[in-house]
């Protein structure tokens, strides 16, 4: 049983949901019937239902045959013109995916003495942390969301550090993943006059792995707050796999129009990210999105990010700048462009300027 709290006091609220390993899950079966200020978001940063269009979705493409020219094309032009799109038939057992959806809400069932294990004050390891809102330290209004994010250095690593509620699966569900994520950046490079991918390449495109158990659980006022801010990702392509409550949201290119990704059973969510987006100059797109705090049911997600190593230093391909075409970024070091990423709160695209020429 939760104590009994002040929400006036936002030092104790803190304490209860960051320090204590409550988290937002702990505060929501409180049952408040009024959501805390510390969550209460400006106007600007919540989403404006007024420029969600209506009947409009991502592609969703059939991975059956990853080389079937069209199905290639259907990718590259997703990539340049949305930076998001569905995929369906991509090999990976729905069984894995089940069962890891299963692992992230055993995970957050835990009690809290146990889940505080894992805050990143507590924890052996800093590759392992459990974290509510996005960056607490920095975020002056806390978004409505828990999640673990666990960086892949090894399997035995894994075994020694990750919570053994949820290990095995989450571990499961990368190594069934990785054909995918190999065949999607085979694809996409095709188009930036790079003719395969090999050990020259795969490093810097996928040499570093990140998995995350998001839970946004059910919100007093949802409409006052977030489940995560706008922005984009830093990875190279993230692969995320959603409940079926929905809730993403995707700004459309070039626009201030929004769309919904619609959970569609057995599918995964595929995004270009920032890394990718500079690498390729530009042409493919890491784009913004959002998702939204829900009054009525809980939901989970488990994105895996695929990144450059953080030693490597990205920028537009060699290959791309032949090309003639103008470099749009600078060379940054991949660690650099994390660090600045996870510096400040969640703001759009802002991140990619820190690359920028």
């Amino acid at each position: 049983m939760a104590p009994s709290i002040s929400f006036i006091d936002t030092d104790k609220l803190k304490t209860f949901v960051v320090d204590d390993g409550h988290g937002v899950k702990g505060l929501s079966e409180l049952k408040i019937k009024t959501l805390p200020e510390l969550f209460v978001q400006p106007c600007e940063k919540r989403l404006d239902m007024s420029k969600v269009v209506p009947h409009e979705s991502i592609p969703v493409i059939d991975m059956s045959d990853p080389e079937d020219p069209e199905v290639m094309k259907l990718i590259c032009d997703a990539a340049e013109n949305w930076g998001f799109f569905q995929v369906v038939n991509h090999g990976v057992p729905i069984r894995v995916l089940d069962e890891v959806k299963d692992a992230a809400k055993r995970f957050f069932s835990l009690p809290a003495d146990e889940k505080k294990k894992y805050l990143f004050k507590n924890n052996p390891t800093k590759n392992v942390r459990l974290v509510t809102s996005f960056i607490p330290e920095v975020d002056k209004v806390y978004e409505w969301k828990d999640y673990l994010s666990c960086f892949y250095v090894s399997d035995d690593e894994a075994f020694a550090f990750w919570p053994s509620v949820c290990r095995d699966q989450l571990l499961e569900y990368m190594k069934e993943s990785e054909p995918l994520i190999k065949t999607l950046l085979k694809v996409l490079i095709t188009r930036l006059d790079l003719s395969k991918l090999d050990e020259t390449n795969e490093p810097f495109l996928m040499g570093s792995r990140r998995i995350n158990l998001n839970y946004y659980p059910i919100c007093p006022n949802p409409e006052l707050t977030v489940g995560v801010g706008s922005h984009s990702d830093v990875s190279t392509l993230t692969i995320l796999l959603q409940d079926e409550t929905g809730g993403l949201y995707v700004r459309k290119l070039d626009s201030d129009n929004w769309v919904h990704v619609p959970p569609i059973k057995g599918s995964l969510t595929i995004n270009i990210g920032d890394a990718l987006q500079i690498m390729s100059n530009g042409r493919y797109k890491s784009i913004e999105h959002h998702v939204v705090a829900n009054g009525l049911e809980n939901r989970v997600s488990v994105p895996i990010f695929v990144n450059p190593r953080p030693s490597d230093v990205i920028g537009p391909l060699p290959q791309v700048i032949a090309r003639g075409e103008k470099a749009l970024y600078k060379h940054v070091l991949y660690s650099d462009y994390v660090k600045h990423f996870y510096r400040k709160p969640h703001n759009g695209k802002d991140t990619i300027d820190f690359a920028k020429l």
